[in-house]
C-alpha cells in the first residue's frame, strides 16, 4: 500500500540520522536506571510494532477506523513528515548533549534554541505527531492503540527528564518552563 510506504520513508530517514548522530555525543556523567529505561522502551517498541506491523492487527485491531479516505491519508502523511522534521530539527539543536537515555552529559547545557524556544520536549512531540499521522494514513485500530502507547512512553520519559533537568539547572530550568510548553508549543 502506497500510504504505508509514504509513512515509512520519513521514519527510515529519522532512524538513519539518529544512528549516525549517536556517535557524536559527549561523555555521559549521569543516566537513568536500566529498569526505568526498559519500561519506557517497552511501551514505545510495542507502540511502534502496532503502528507499523500489519501482523499486529489481530481481530478488531486490524479493522479500519473509517472508510478509506484519500484526504485523511494525505493529512496523515503530511503530519508524519512534519513530525519527523520537528524531531530532526530538535535533535540537531541538542547536538552533543543528545542521548537515547535520560542522561546528563559532560558540561551539559540547557538548550533553548530552535524548537526548544517553544517547547521542552520537541523530539517527543515530533515523534508523537508523526505517529498520529501514521494512524490517519494507515487507518487501523492497531495504530490507535500503538499511538496511545507511544505517547504514554514519551510522556513518562519527558516527566523523568524534567526531574533531572530541574535538579541540574534549578532556577534556569524553572524559568525556561515558564516560557515553553511541555509537549505542545507555547508561543
Amino acid at each position: 500500500m502506497i500510504w504505508q510506504y509514504l509513512i515509512e520513508v520519513p521514519w527510515i530517514v529519522f532512524v538513519t540520522y539518529w544512528v549516525a548522530g549517536a556517535f557524536k555525543t559527549r561523555k555521559t556523567v549521569s543516566q537513568q536506571s536500566s529498569a526505568s529505561r526498559y519500561i519506557m522502551l517497552a511501551l514505545e517498541i510495542i507502540g511502534f510494532v502496532l503502528l507499523f506491523s500489519s501482523r499486529a492487527g489481530v481481530g478488531g485491531l486490524g479493522q479500519r477506523i473509517v472508510h478509506p479516505n484519500y484526504a485523511l491519508a494525505v493529512v496523515g502523511i503530511t503530519l508524519t513528515w512534519i513530525g519527523i522534521a520537528l524531531a530532526l530539527w530538535a535533535r540537531w539543536n541538542l547536538g552533543q548533549f543528545w542521548s537515547a537515555r535520560i542522561t546528563l552529559k559532560e558540561d551539559h547545557e540547557l538548550i533553548r534554541t530552535g524548537p526548544y524556544t517553544y517547547f521542552r520536549h520537541p523530539i517527543y512531540s515530533g515523534l508523537d505527531l508523526a505517529a498520529l499521522g501514521g494512524v490517519l494514513a494507515i487507518n487501523r485500530w492497531r495504530c490507535v492503540l500503538g499511538v496511545v502507547l507511544i505517547v504514554l512512553g514519551y510522556w513518562i520519559k519527558a516527566r523523568k527528564e524534567e526531574s533531572l533537568l530541574a535538579a541540574q539547572f534549578g532556577a534556569a530550568f524553572k524559568e525556561h518552563c515558564c516560557h515553553t510548553g511541555f509537549l505542545l508549543p507555547k508561543f
